[in-house]
């Protein structure tokens, strides 16, 4: 039986494409394996949001040619963002790959009839599921949409037939995925929005939680945040990218909203869901920040006590207009001490969030086992390890929190 094998990196719609295209392979009778060397077609999914992830991949693939000398019926494809519009520089660059397909595309040498609307047959607790592709926003610091497009929303009635059929088959938890959930809909015929979306896949039984994420401040309605706190199987959790606490550098970042937009967002979410987790994404050392404009986020981090924090130094990406227009000028040292700030300061932050489930009886998603341990998340994504010899996979449970760190928790399964 032929082996396929798929390297992915970057964001979670990466890992929802990957499953598709392993769906794909499946169906005509491939078999996945977990090495290159086993492999006859290895498919790379790439990211290039930041420098780090380009050269991960840029590596993969030089590492890969002395595979393919060895074996030359081997076929070796590239998909993902890495991939853009020019395919023939790419094909000079890397002779050694047999095809490049963009970012949610299937393989084009597939006949067209294979080719078709794809669910993904793995069954697991928690799933992936796209909702819409592509983002118009045009952040001058983000290549996505230059590498993945203008934004193309899914039926609600596709939408809602992937995840009857993922229940079906054991899932308990979906993450609603798109560059933009925010703008949901307004591409379809009839506009729907994600609280409509939201009220649809409420509906499902046997399904416990809806999550989604990446969200937009400016794009966030009062809708969606009144949808969010009625309906029941929606999380009390949400990630809202604020990338700066600084006005001169968000508009820099052509991010459209002001500080003062993002504090009154937050109380509003917190006014309507009290008991909502929040995370937020930043990015330091964007061009000409200035210490002062720096601290301006560090202080805002500070005030608003997020969660999570997904903190990253920037990075120019070729083809932005960030990279076009404005110049990297703060020193890599620089930015290494800034993102360092931030995750200290996130650190104390979150353990004392955490320490306040000492004693505390959560429910718990048990998504697998790692080490001698089950783990799985809360509701609000805390993420908590325990033991049993039970086999708890895909089971909700309630488990009493006995240790606390700022990235996960540990208990003991309550079996009242």
């Amino acid at each position: 039986m032929p082996r396929y094998y798929i390297w992915t990196i970057g964001c979670q719609m990466n890992k929802a494409e990957s499953e598709r295209l392993s769906s794909l392979f499946e169906q005509q009778g491939y078999e996945v394996t977990a090495t290159t060397d086993e492999a006859d077609i290895v498919v790379l999914n790439s990211c290039v949001v930041r420098q780090s992830a380009e050269s991960r991949v840029v590596n993969k693939l030089h590492a890969l040619k002395s595979l393919k000398r060895q074996r030359p019926k081997l076929t070796l494809a590239v998909t993902g963002c890495w991939v853009d519009s020019n395919i023939d520089q790419l094909k000079k660059g890397f002779p050694h790959v047999d095809h490049f397909f963009g970012p949610g595309e299937l393989p084009g040498w597939m006949e067209e009839g294979e080719r078709g609307h794809l669910t993904p047959t793995n069954a697991g607790p928690t799933a992936y599921v796209p909702i819409i592709q592509g983002c118009d926003n045009f952040c001058s610091y983000c290549i996505v949409p230059y590498r993945r497009g203008r934004e193309k929303s899914r039926s609600i009635e596709d939408i809602l037939c992937e995840v009857q059929g993922r229940v079906r088959r054991g899932t308990r938890e979906v993450t609603l995925l798109g560059q933009n959930v925010d703008s949901y809909g307004h591409d379809l015929p009839d506009r729907p929005d994600l609280a409509d979306l939201l009220a649809e896949l409420n509906t499902i039984d046997g399904l416990a939680r809806i999550r989604f994420l990446t969200n937009h401040p400016k794009d966030m309605s009062q809708r969606l945040i009144t949808a969010m706190a009625n309906l029941d199987k929606v999380c009390e959790q949400l990630s809202l990218p604020v990338q700066s606490g600084n006005n001169v550098i968000l508009k820099a970042m052509r991010r459209g909203y002001t500080v003062e937009d993002y504090r009154r967002l937050v109380r509003e979410i917190r006014r309507q869901i009290p008991e909502i987790t929040l995370g937020t994404d930043v990015i330091v050392g964007f061009s000409s920040e200035t210490e002062p404009q720096f601290q301006d986020t560090y202080n805002l981090l500070a005030e608003l006590r997020f969660d999570t924090i997904h903190v990253a130094a920037y990075s120019p990406r070729s083809g932005t207009v960030a990279a076009r227009e404005l110049e990297d000028n703060i020193p890599t040292t620089e930015k290494k001490q800034r993102l360092d700030k931030i995750e200290q300061l996130q650190e104390g932050i979150s353990t004392e969030i955490n320490d306040r489930l000492l004693g505390e009886t959560v429910e718990v998603l048990v998504e697998g086992r790692k080490g001698n341990k089950w783990q799985g998340r809360t509701r609000s994504d805390k993420l908590v390890f325990f033991s049993s010899d039970d086999d708890c996979q895909g089971q909700l449970l309630h488990i009493r929190v006995e240790w606390a760190g700022p990235w996960s928790l540990q208990g003991k399964l309550n079996r009242e």
